[in-house]
Protein backbone atom coordinates (compact mmCIF):
# COMPACT_ATOMS: atom_id res chain seq x y z
CA UNK A 1 0.00 0.00 0.00
CA UNK A 2 1.10 3.70 -1.07
CA UNK A 3 1.30 5.55 1.88
CA UNK A 4 2.99 8.41 4.30
CA UNK A 5 2.89 7.87 8.43
CA UNK A 6 3.34 10.50 10.15
CA UNK A 7 5.02 10.74 13.78
CA UNK A 8 5.47 13.04 16.63
CA UNK A 9 2.87 14.93 17.31
CA UNK A 10 1.56 15.32 20.68
CA UNK A 11 0.91 18.10 23.88
CA UNK A 12 3.20 20.42 24.56
CA UNK A 13 3.83 23.39 26.37
CA UNK A 14 4.04 27.30 24.94
CA UNK A 15 7.63 28.34 24.29
CA UNK A 16 8.38 24.09 23.64
CA UNK A 17 9.47 21.82 20.74
CA UNK A 18 8.21 19.15 18.55
CA UNK A 19 9.57 17.30 15.67
CA UNK A 20 7.42 15.76 13.49
CA UNK A 21 8.37 13.06 10.74
CA UNK A 22 6.51 11.49 8.27
CA UNK A 23 7.68 8.58 6.55
CA UNK A 24 6.68 6.94 3.10
CA UNK A 25 6.31 3.38 2.53
CA UNK A 26 9.13 1.20 0.73
CA UNK A 27 6.93 0.98 -2.59
CA UNK A 28 7.02 4.70 -3.48
CA UNK A 29 10.39 5.33 -4.87
CA UNK A 30 10.89 8.97 -5.67
CA UNK A 31 8.97 11.99 -4.47
CA UNK A 32 9.24 15.77 -5.81
CA UNK A 33 8.19 17.98 -3.33
CA UNK A 34 7.09 17.28 0.64
CA UNK A 35 5.78 19.40 2.76
CA UNK A 36 3.50 19.90 5.96
CA UNK A 37 0.15 21.38 5.99
CA UNK A 38 -2.10 22.17 8.75
CA UNK A 39 -5.33 22.37 10.02
CA UNK A 40 -6.96 24.04 13.07
CA UNK A 41 -10.50 23.37 14.34
CA UNK A 42 -12.78 25.59 11.69
CA UNK A 43 -9.88 26.56 9.72
CA UNK A 44 -8.92 25.56 6.18
CA UNK A 45 -6.08 23.52 5.81
CA UNK A 46 -3.21 25.81 4.88
CA UNK A 47 0.14 25.04 3.64
CA UNK A 48 3.30 25.40 6.96
CA UNK A 49 6.33 24.55 4.57
CA UNK A 50 7.80 22.43 2.11
CA UNK A 51 10.84 21.31 0.59
CA UNK A 52 11.56 20.24 -3.12
CA UNK A 53 14.40 17.05 -3.71
CA UNK A 54 16.70 19.52 -4.44
CA UNK A 55 16.09 21.46 -0.67
CA UNK A 56 14.57 24.18 -1.69
CA UNK A 57 12.07 25.63 1.13
CA UNK A 58 9.47 27.58 1.79
CA UNK A 59 7.69 28.46 4.48
CA UNK A 60 4.01 30.03 5.62
CA UNK A 61 5.18 33.56 7.12
CA UNK A 62 3.83 32.80 10.28
CA UNK A 63 6.06 30.12 10.87
CA UNK A 64 9.52 31.42 9.96
CA UNK A 65 12.24 31.83 11.50
CA UNK A 66 10.12 29.02 14.61
CA UNK A 67 9.81 25.93 12.11
CA UNK A 68 12.57 23.93 9.62
CA UNK A 69 11.64 21.58 7.50
CA UNK A 70 14.45 18.95 6.20
CA UNK A 71 14.39 15.65 4.55
CA UNK A 72 16.48 12.31 3.62
CA UNK A 73 15.49 11.39 -0.19
CA UNK A 74 17.25 8.12 0.49
CA UNK A 75 14.81 7.69 2.66
CA UNK A 76 11.76 9.41 1.45
CA UNK A 77 11.37 11.02 5.01
CA UNK A 78 10.56 14.55 5.97
CA UNK A 79 11.29 16.40 9.37
CA UNK A 80 9.53 19.68 10.59
CA UNK A 81 11.59 21.01 13.58
CA UNK A 82 9.56 23.41 15.65
CA UNK A 83 10.42 25.40 17.97
CA UNK A 84 8.28 28.49 20.41
CA UNK A 85 5.64 26.77 19.92
CA UNK A 86 2.28 29.16 21.03
CA UNK A 87 -1.04 28.19 20.93
CA UNK A 88 -1.77 29.08 17.47
CA UNK A 89 0.35 26.47 16.10
CA UNK A 90 -2.41 23.92 17.80
CA UNK A 91 -3.96 21.93 14.81
CA UNK A 92 -4.33 18.71 13.41
CA UNK A 93 -0.63 18.52 11.06
CA UNK A 94 -0.70 16.31 7.19
CA UNK A 95 2.44 15.16 5.34
CA UNK A 96 2.04 15.91 2.12
CA UNK A 97 4.13 13.88 -1.31
CA UNK A 98 3.65 15.94 -4.65
CA UNK A 99 4.65 14.00 -7.72
CA UNK A 100 4.99 10.83 -6.36
CA UNK A 101 6.52 8.00 -7.97
CA UNK A 102 5.75 4.66 -6.89
CA UNK A 103 4.76 0.44 -7.40
CA UNK A 104 1.59 1.84 -8.36
CA UNK A 105 2.65 4.49 -10.65
CA UNK A 106 1.99 8.46 -10.89
CA UNK A 107 0.64 9.94 -7.94
CA UNK A 108 -0.50 13.74 -8.40
CA UNK A 109 -1.10 13.91 -4.45
CA UNK A 110 -0.50 11.92 -1.49
CA UNK A 111 -1.69 12.45 1.93
CA UNK A 112 -0.96 11.24 5.42
CA UNK A 113 -3.75 10.84 7.91
CA UNK A 114 -2.56 13.64 10.35
CA UNK A 115 -0.95 13.84 13.26
CA UNK A 116 -2.42 16.21 16.42
CA UNK A 117 -0.19 19.23 17.60
CA UNK A 118 -1.81 20.41 21.07
CA UNK A 119 -0.10 23.81 22.32
CA UNK A 120 -1.22 24.52 25.76
CA UNK A 121 -0.59 25.40 29.56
Amino acid sequence: QVQLVESGGGLVQPGGSLRLSCVASENIFSIYIMGWYRQAPGKQRELVADITTGGTTSYADSVKGRFTISRDNGKNTVYLQMNSLNAEDTAVYYCNADRVLSSDGYLKDLWGQGTQVTVSS
